[in-house]
């Protein structure tokens, strides 16, 4: 019984293997080193090879095993051909984070960006979450997508097919959670905002080609905070690592901001 584990023994993930997209950098790096710090072995996932070797050379102090794959998660094929290639190997947690958000007028918008956006927020998710759920069946086994406050509270100009993509993820967590999870399945949503990375320290340059003052869009997004400070990539970290361990061993189906109480105010 889970009442019986101690407390480390409850947010360990010794024995697990987890598969992490989109960890090159951001989010996704701090996810990484939680899952490592946790005793996890990890596959990563990314289409930028370099910074998964860098990732991996700083992961090494954890002592545990991980591999790498460069994966272009707008093809699917590339999606079959990564879980082909893992023999029977599956992860035990899957950790969808890999996500683009290009900020143009909707106006604007043609169909091989919005195909783009889709393929990779959106349709990526529902190919991993599928390969994970049949590849494992009655073994069960988590699932932790990442979403952003902007499909539930759209502020930001020049987002609109990002949020549409990532409501999808939101609307797929549930849906997955309510059929799958008598088969041992617990899947739940995490949904980021105000977190400093690089790519939100680059929105400004992308804000001056809209002709959107990025100083008082970030005056105003500041004063909504009731924190009154940008969250930082380790704090929603934390929140996938309580996700992925025996810490939320209840907690199925969930929507779970992490925005300084953005939603709420």
């Amino acid at each position: 019984m889970d009442n019986q584990k101690t407390l480390v023994e409850l947010i360990s993930l010794k024995g697990k293997k987890v598969m992490i997209t989109g960890c090159a950098r951001g989010i996704g790096e701090a996810i990484a080193y939680r899952i490592g710090e946790a005793g996890a072995d990890m596959d990563l996932v990314d289409i930028d090879e370099k910074c998964m070797q860098e990732l991996k050379a700083g992961l090494s102090q954890f002592k545990t095993n991980i591999n790498i794959y460069r994966i272009d998660l707008s093809k699917k094929t590339e999606i079959d051909s990564l879980w082909n290639s893992l023999s029977g190997k599956e992860p035990d947690i899957l950790i969808n984070n890999a996500g683009i958000y290009p900020f143009l007028d909707f106006v604007e918008l043609d169909e091989a960006t919005l195909t783009k956006i889709s393929n990779i927020n959106l349709n990526a998710v529902v190919w991993m979450c599928q390969q994970m759920i049949k590849r494992r069946g009655d073994r069960g086994g988590v699932i932790v997508n990442i979403s952003t406050i902007e499909a539930v509270l759209p502020f930001a100009a020049g987002l609109v097919p990002y949020g549409v993509s990532k409501a999808g993820v939101i609307a797929l967590t549930r849906s997955l959670a309510k059929e799958y999870g008598r088969l041992g399945f617990r899947i739940n949503v995490i949904l980021p905002g105000g977190i400093n990375t690089t790519g939100t320290r680059n929105v400004a340059a992308e804000f001056e080609k809209l002709n959107i003052k990025p100083l008082r869009l970030g005056l105003d997004f500041m004063r909504r905070i009731p924190m009154g400070r940008n969250g930082q990539p380790d704090e929603v970290a934390r929140v996938v690592l309580f996700l992925s361990s025996d810490l939320s061993g209840y907690v199925h189906g969930a929507l779970v901001p992490v925005d300084g109480g953005f939603l709420s105010a």
